[in-house]
């Protein structure tokens, strides 16, 4: 028998007491660098992680997209390639401009407007500052094995010469431009906003169904309809066949009098409604799309503070929730009011910082166009040539139409294709102060575009700043050093795999797809899975207005790192949405005491003796399973089989055996020696600390478990 078990072994297993020392060891060996990785290692394998907000804090959907790259990254560096997981964060300009400002009125009673631009981008970078390193190190809690000698930051000078660079690229080329365009408007935050910053929220409000001339409408929103003075049905609707395209009807509206216009359109769907419809294409994405068409006049009617224009005559300056009721009143007046749904139920768009009805506007603003022909100089999409003429929707649609991006979930892969295929030109600017700012200035009638300010005097640079998914989108090749050609840039990029959750599918991963072929002509991934969200144990969302929330690090701090990493990846087959159950948790916690006091045992017998063949031919099998179902990305597969194999086959049985001998030792020592060493590596990815912590214990292992060989390739 071994003259003593470590000591630690006699009592159960405390995560708290070894997590952070752990992390520590690992930082510290160098060995999330792949550079400092032994052995000679050839191929490669890359990934970035999706840079969470610097004002935000770690919440499950981050643990489990967290684990699951970290489970990757640590299976590719154990497999021999030289493993490259690279950290950043999100400055966020809207949310974290947001806060600052909330903090300002709250504390000093002062807006932004009152201590200027400078002051304020010089606050909100502070504040960013402040809240880095909280959801940096949250991370490092949940084991990741990021390479933090790369770290990124999108508004660091490294990411703004790369934006600067792309869009000067991209005017250069054409295909950014200022123009006027329908977009998202946010009346409260004063900026246009992304799809991705709307939440939709369930109301229940009235249904109005209106006389126009000789047809009925129906709207939630009458205030809208000022300025209507186009009617639309669909070209087949039987009901409406005695009317032309283009025919004029005079018929009595809101403010008196108007000649309104029949337009035949594909747009009006006969089965809603009364398949007839008003347009007013200044505040509805498809209705300007439809005025578009036909060359049909945008008039405003809502203002930029959601308050009605002089064309709502005596309504003029009211804000549209204090003007529905009194603008029904007049319509019912004068008889146009056919009827009332007082049950509608419906979605409205709201801005998710500010909470305000976002209200489209017609604005001049900057956009990218995705349908405008550029010619490629460079191109390793198949199907694309080098120096042929292309537009950023074909290069999307080929990236993955060849291969060149395998997107294997055929459900996502659809709603990749359906979204591009109603792709519109997206808006790039927003009107706050805090982010990238456009490197666009003007001087009288003159423009210039470019990385750098103008020499000269009388020169003014736009006020807007870009997107902040305009910098996201350059995240795989911006975090390698574009626009310098690195040899980092050279060796790792296109990256390997990206498992982002489906609420950013359109937002984010297809447009890095954009954004890495028209500026390096390559796919900016092999693989994308789309991963699914994170739902508490009843399947709803989390929310505060729920308060059923919960906090990963709390999970941490009770049953610890490795055991919530198990609890979120067994059962969650990626693209599904995941229920969250604490029971889960505590059940791996209980499995990581196992895996310890088999240990106990193990360390407690002599490793003498020779492997049994059936036994290691039955693991070996184990192994190459598990590592088919890793190379596949199943997982929570091979997690589930290795749960199964250590609880139920190694300690439920083998152990058992083992001790119905009179000395073990003899005839399976060796045995026993070798499963937990080889279990302790195919467990690894999963369970780092307790697996590194034990092998630490391990007789004659000097070196980290994370740069071990992995049993089965």
């Amino acid at each position: 028998m071994p003259d003593k078990v470590p000591e630690k072994f006699n009592t159960p297993y405390q995560p708290q007491d070894t997590e952070t020392a752990i992390y520590k060891k690992w930082e510290e060996s160098g060995f999330f660098n792949p550079d400092n990785l032994p052995g000679e290692r050839t191929e490669t394998f890359t990934i970035v992680l999706p840079p969470p907000n610097v004002t935000g804090t770690l919440h499950l959907g981050h643990a489990y997209e967290d684990t699951l790259q970290d489970i990757v990254t640590r299976f590719q560096r154990m497999s021999g390639k030289k493993a490259l997981w690279i950290p950043g964060s999100d400055s966020a300009a809207i949310a974290t401009q947001a806060r600052v400002e909330k903090n300002l009125q709250k504390d000093e009673g002062k807006t932004r407007h009152d201590i200027g631009r400078e002051e304020l981008v010089k606050r909100v970078k502070e504040f960013a500052k402040q809240s880095e390193s909280t959801i940096l190190n949250q991370i490092r809690r949940m084991g990741a094995s990021l390479d933090w000698s790369r770290y990124a930051y999108t508004l660091d000078d490294k990411r703004n010469l790369a934006v600067m660079t792309a869009f000067k690229n991209m005017y250069d080329a054409g295909l950014i431009y200022r123009g006027h365009r329908i977009v998202n408007w946010d009346p409260k935050g004063q900026t246009t906003i992304s799809d991705d910053e709307m939440v939709y929220q369930e109301e229940k409000s009235k249904f109005y169904y209106l006389k126009y001339g000789p047809f009925t409408i129906a709207t939630a929103r009458p205030e809208t309809k000022f300025g209507d003075k186009y009617v639309v049905v669909h070209p087949d609707d039987a009901r409406y066949a005695q009317f032309t395209h283009g025919q004029k009807i005079e018929l009595e509206w809101i403010n008196g009098p108007i000649t309104a216009t029949v337009i035949k359109d594909t747009a009006s769907d006969p089965e809603i409604g009364t398949g007839a419809m008003t347009i007013t294409p200044w505040h509805s994405v498809i209705d300007f799309e439809i005025a578009e068409r036909h060359g049909l006049d945008k008039e405003q009617i809502i203002d930029k503070y959601g308050k009605l224009l002089p064309v709502a005559g005596e309504f003029a300056g009211l804000k549209i929730a204090d003007a529905r009721e009194k603008i029904v009143e007049k319509l019912q007046a004068k008889g146009l009011v056919e009827k009332i749904d007082e049950d509608y139920v419906h979605n409205i768009a709201v801005s998710e910082r500010t909470g305000a009805v976002v209200e489209p506007q017609i604005m001049e603003q900057w956009f990218i166009g995705v349908d405008k022909p550029f010619v490629i100089p460079h191109s390793e999409i198949p199907g694309i040539a080098s120096g042929s003429e292309t537009t950023l929707k074909e290069l999307m649609r080929a990236s993955v139409e060849s291969g060149a991006v395998d997107m294997p979930q055929d459900g996502f892969r659809n709603t990749y294709f359906h979204w591009i295929g109603n792709l519109h030109d997206w808006c790039i600017s927003r009107q706050i102060w805090f982010g990238h700012r456009i490197p666009v200035w003007y001087k009288d009638s003159e423009i210039y575009c470019g990385v750098e300010a103008p020499e000269g005097e009388g020169w003014e640079q736009d006020p807007d700043v870009l997107d902040t998914w305009f910098s996201s989108a350059l995240w795989t090749f911006s975090t390698l050093g574009w626009p310098e050609k690195t040899s980092d840039l050279t060796t790792f990029h296109p990256t390997s795999f990206m498992s982002p959750a489906y609420e950013i599918l359109q937002l984010w991963v297809s447009r890095m797809i954009l954004m890495s072929t028209f500026h390096l002509g390559q796919v900016p991934f092999k693989k994308v899975m789309i991963h699914g969200l994170v739902r508490a144990k009843d399947g709803r969302k989390f929310s505060k207005s729920l308060n059923n929330g919960v906090d990963p690090l709390e999970m941490i701090e009770k049953y610890g790192a490795d055991a919530l990493r198990m609890g979120l990846i067994v059962g969650a087959a990626i693209g599904s949405d995941i229920r969250f159950d604490e029971q889960k948790i505590k059940a791996y916690k209980l499995f990581a005491n196992k895996l310890w006091n088999v240990t106990r045992f193990v360390l407690s017998q002599e490793n003498t003796g020779e492997v049994k063949a059936e036994l290691k031919e039955e693991f070996e099998a184990m192994a190459a399973d598990v590592t088919k179902d890793m190379q596949e990305y199943r997982i929570y597969m091979a997690a589930e089989k290795l749960y199964h194999y250590v609880w139920d086959r190694f300690a439920a049985e083998i152990l058992e055996e083992s001790k119905g001998i009179r000395q073990p030792a003899d005839e399976y020592g060796a045995t026993l020696y070798y499963i937990l060493e080889n279990v302790l590596k195919l467990l690894h990815p999963f369970m780092p600390f307790i697996t590194e912590e034990i092998w630490s214990s391990m007789p004659e292992k000097n070196s980290l478990l994370m740069v071990e060989e992995w049993p089965s390739k």
